[in-house]
């Protein structure tokens, strides 16, 4: 063989691992491999954002090069250009936080504000520790701007999930999964919460389980200036809930999941919420639907919900992210598991709708998409998958370029 024929054989077996045409006319590109054994991270389980330098900016929940967290690490924030180049920010090490699990939020600062689900100096929190809210700049510099459940019983909530949203007045709002004075679950049932810049804390609302519990993702900030999120559980069926919240803290409870035969309109709502360009909430839901898999549905500022597609499996199974509007008006997201491999899907929603799988996983690309879109140039979606890829099965950082219809 020659040396040309050698080169062209290499290149082609190079292309195969790094770029995947589907038959959907979709490409998949892999930029990045995580690979723990370089500090690096793994589990990259949050949705990317881009940050106003033009580079992506994330979190994983695991890894780094902290060693205070047995051999799993104690999770990363790092940065990765639109050509692949990923830097480590910063390391988690316990004091600071234990595993981020949720996307970053830039401020009107520019610098990054986030949440860890664990760390902190307190371990109130029925014998763990309760997590962060912290600040980190574009160069890496971490602040942490509260430690929760310094109080017994943990008043002001414990283990946030959600992502931050930053309002017109600055604050930052978000969720924890336990916590609060509600009495009615034995860990809390979870809070809602604004916090300054420079780090002071207000509780607006605590769960009680009839208007939901353990909220796990970020509120959104509708139009009307209200607040709306979802809860894991709780609401009429324990099965979860959507609500609203004003600034000032009254929540209005707009629907409980499962109030339809066999949980047809879903269960278990993990996501956040998106407000589309029509005015209407989309959300997603883990499981439920008609299958059993999850489902993506539309809901009124009223509470009025229509179930807009029911996974079966083939197309996708269990939603842990939520939904991204596209410039086109189409709606994208990730399953974590199902489609063509049972690995994950990407795929596309209309408002009305139309759906469509984009791409599903088969490993070497990446399994298990736990986290959401978003897009950079173009028709160009970047994401993330939590397991898999090259060598250590970290997971893996793409982008996916949508063919022109």
């Amino acid at each position: 063989m020659n040396k040309t024929a050698l080169l062209r054989i290499l290149f082609i077996s190079l292309l195969c691992n790094v770029t995947a045409i589907d038959s959907w006319g979709q490409t998949l590109t892999t930029l990045h491999y995580f690979d723990r054994s370089h500090g690096e991270g793994r589990d990259s389980n949050a949705a990317l954002i881009k940050g106003t330098d033009g580079n992506f900016y994330g979190t994983t929940e695991y890894g780094g090069a902290s060693h205070n967290c047995l051999d799993v690490g104690c999770g990363t924030v790092f940065k990765i250009s639109r050509k692949g180049t990923l830097t480590i920010l910063h390391s988690f090490s316990g004091p600071d936080g234990l595993y981020p699990y949720a996307s970053l939020v830039q401020g009107k600062d520019r610098n990054f504000y986030g949440t860890t689900f664990g760390g902190g100096p307190y371990n109130n929190c029925f014998g763990v520790t309760c997590g962060t809210v912290f600040k980190i700049t574009p160069a890496g510099k971490l602040t942490t701007l509260h430690n929760f459940c310094k109080r017994s019983g943990c008043p002001d909530g414990f283990q946030p999930l959600g992502a931050l949203v930053q309002a017109g007045d600055g604050s930052l709002y978000g969720t924890t999964a336990g916590g609060g004075s509600g009495a009615s679950c034995n860990l809390g049932c979870g809070t809602i919460f604004k916090i300054t810049p420079a780090g002071a804390l207000t509780v607006l609302h605590s769960f009680d389980n009839d208007d939901g519990a353990n909220p796990s993702a970020a509120l959104v900030l509708a139009h009307d200036r209200n607040f709306y999120g979802t809860t894991e559980y709780g609401g009429a069926n324990n099965a979860g809930t959507v609500f609203k919240i004003s600034a000032k803290g009254a929540l209005t409870t707009l629907y409980s999941f499962c109030s339809q035969s066999d949980c047809s309109d879903g269960y278990l709502p993990l996501a956040a919420l998106l407000q589309a360009k029509n005015g209407y909430l989309y959300g997603t839901t883990l499981i439920g639907g008609v299958s059993g898999d999850g489902t993506v549905f539309k809901i009124s500022s009223r509470g009025v919900l229509t179930t807009l597609h029911s996974f079966d499996y083939n197309d996708g199974a269990a939603l842990y992210a939520g939904l991204l509007q596209s410039r086109d008006g189409g709606l994208y997201g990730t399953t974590q598991a199902g489609g063509a491999q049972g690995d994950g899907t990407l795929f596309k929603i209309s408002p009305a709708g139309t759906f469509t799988t984009l791409h599903s996983f088969q490993g070497t690309d990446g399994i298990y998409p736990f986290g959401g879109l978003v897009q950079g140039a173009g028709r160009n979606f970047y994401g993330t998958t939590g397991y898999g890829g090259g060598q250590g099965s970290d997971g893996t950082v793409f982008r996916l370029t949508v063919a022109r219809k």
